[in-house]
């Protein structure tokens, strides 16, 4: 079996859009014991260079409720024996006692003045799959340059310590302490900061359904919707506890829509509730499904939800802000294949928006930096259901946002609106933006590089191409190359990515598309956005004009029968 010997020992895994992410198995490029023992024996080699007060600070671990049973992996395993690694070198540990979602990790790193903090999970990933992410101090997740240090330091370091395999030390260390309590109640004394309605929360007669998605969420949303004076929402019991098998599930990705949300929008529509909410299994991400007046279910897109997210903090900014507050100290902020819908409303009402590379690093980077120049950011997000309400978190987070929606769609009940009236009423205000995204598998590395390079070189070497099919294109940006025709020097603003695959085609017909490869599964995903003016609101027009956009971009740059890839299931 020489080729899966040579799969599975000759490659380590690298760090991602989200830290480290595979399959759980043996050998080097799979998450297990030993990877996970030398992953933290680099990243204590890289601390100590980085932090001289390093053994004063301490070290925050969180995980998740993955497992895989013939393997003997489990997050909560991985969680102590990184704990083990860093207390053997005498560093305190601040090992959450049980599992939580993602964003208490990064909250932690903060509250608890830490140099770092790492979350063993791998989200909405197969239940394969598990991962190591890092945040650094400032409470974002890790981006270069300490990204390629650290791996450094873990090529350094693979042998194992005497003490690494440890995991006894988080009984026995007096270094050793849980910050669970702590954490939770501090998180939820913060929640509070982004309730503006409590009042009418505690009166209103809508209900709301939650399903945890076999993860962590159940617990903390429930406690979130009691601190915005909301009675619990109701579980979904088979999904409430957490099992690592998913079983009730073809995938944990709540962003795989209604095929996904089934037993939630049955048990809604038995306990006639209106309202929907779904967070993924480690509770960063959130999905939103609303009854529509026909009998139908409408389940949002992560743009749809940016859009009436978008409406609403700035909205309540508005009616709460102080006599002084200037509207140019605002920001809010997206991943570049996201909606452009905040830069319209952003536009429009005289706030700042900002764009940066996909991953949520990037964003909770950039809001570290706003926020000690003394601006306030109200929103951020990435279009894979991915929300920041508020700064106190700097990823994303579904537990905040699961309240946030709950006081929108109560607050919007008064006024007899639903959540898709609403959205229709922002669409109108900011100008339609409609946009569909969806991807393609492919196993073949090579194959990847392949479409990409072609675009690069489509007519002649180094020519991008200028149109695709009977659509005029108006600039390319290639992120991977760093190259921008709509720039004077033809330089990308983004940094560089040369990791990743990503290209950006604006058209001449306002609509705006990206093609990039996934930075934690086999995929290449599209992502395809029609921006109208406030004056176009013919929408079948706009919806027919896309459609045929993304047939041609399909047809012509990504090739799939030629390139043997494999269409999304729907």
């Amino acid at each position: 079996m020489n080729k899966e010997l040579r799969d599975r020992l000759c490659c380590r895994m690298t760090f991602g859009t989200a830290g480290l992410r595979s399959a759980m198995g043996a050998g080097f490029c799979y998450i297990n014991d030993l990877t996970v023992i030398q992953s933290t024996q680099g990243m204590y080699k890289y601390l100590e260079r980085c932090f001289s007060d390093l053994k004063q600070r301490g070290f925050v671990v969180g995980y998740d409720t993955r497992g895989q049973v013939t393997s003997s992996c489990s997050s909560q395993r991985l969680a102590k024996l990184t704990a083990a690694v860093l207390l053997s070198k005498g560093v305190p540990v601040y090992l959450f006692s049980r599992y939580v979602p993602t964003p208490f990790v990064p909250y932690a790193v903060q509250e608890l003045k830490a140099v770092a903090g790492v979350m063993i999970t791998a989200s909405h990933n197969r239940k394969e799959d598990n991962g190591y992410k890092v945040y650094w101090e400032t409470g974002a997740q890790i981006t270069s340059p300490h990204d390629k240090e650290i791996l450094k330091c873990i090529e350094e370091s693979v042998e194992p310590w005497i003490d690494s395999w440890n995991e006894n030390l988080v009984d026995t260390s007096p270094l050793k302490q849980d910050p669970l309590q702590d954490i939770c109640t501090r998180y939820m004394e913060d929640l509070k900061k982004i309730c503006f309605h409590r009042e009418l929360n505690l009166q209103t007669s809508l209900k709301f359904v939650h399903t945890s998605f076999h993860g962590v969420g159940h617990d903390y949303v429930q406690l979130a919707f009691k601190v915005f004076g909301f009675k619990p929402p109701i579980p979904v019991p088979e999904q409430q506890d957490p099992d690592p098998d998913f079983s009730t599930v073809k995938c944990p990705n709540p962003e795989e829509g209604e095929s996904v949300l089934e037993l939630s929008l049955r048990l809604a529509e038995k306990e006639n509730a209106r309202v929907v909410v779904a967070t993924d299994p480690d509770a960063d991400r959130l999905a939103v499904a609303e009854l529509q007046g026909d009998g139908r279910w409408k389940v949002f897109t992560g743009n749809e939800l940016a859009a009436l997210f978008g409406w609403w903090m700035f909205d309540c900014w508005k009616e709460n802000k102080s006599q002084n507050a200037d509207v140019k100290n605002i920001y809010m902020l997206a991943t570049t294949v996201s909606s452009k819908i905040l830069k319209a409303i952003a536009h429009k009402e005289g706030f700042q928006f900002e764009e940066t590379l996909p991953g949520f690093k990037w964003i909770g980077s950039r809001i570290k930096e706003l926020m000690e120049n003394g601006k306030e950011v109200l929103f951020a997000f990435e279009e894979s259901i991915g929300f920041l309400c508020g700064t106190f978190v700097l990823d994303k987070d579904g537990v905040s946002a699961a309240a946030v929606v709950a006081e929108m769609a109560a607050y919007l009940e008064t006024r007899n609106l639903t959540l898709a009236q609403q959205l229709t009423k922002v669409y109108e205000r900011y100008g339609y933006h409609i946009s569909k995204t969806s991807y393609f598998l492919c196993y073949d590395p090579p194959t990847i590089k392949n479409i990409f390079e072609r675009l690069r070189n489509f007519h002649s070497p180094k020519e991008y191409p200028r149109y695709c099919g009977a659509f005029d294109i108006l600039h390319i940006r290639d992120i991977t190359t760093g190259y921008d025709s709509s720039q004077l020097n033809q330089k990308s603003v983004l940094p560089v990515s040369k990791n990743s695959q990503m290209i950006t085609f604006t058209f001449q017909n306002g609509c705006v598309a990206t093609l990039r490869t996934s930075g934690t599964e086999p995929k290449i995903k599209y992502y395809a956005e029609m921006c109208a003016s406030p004056d176009q609101s013919d929408i079948a027009l706009l919806e027919e004009e896309l459609k045929k956009l993304i047939d041609a971009l399909i047809e012509n740059f990504l090739e799939p029968s030629k390139n043997g890839l494999i269409w999304r299931s729907a």
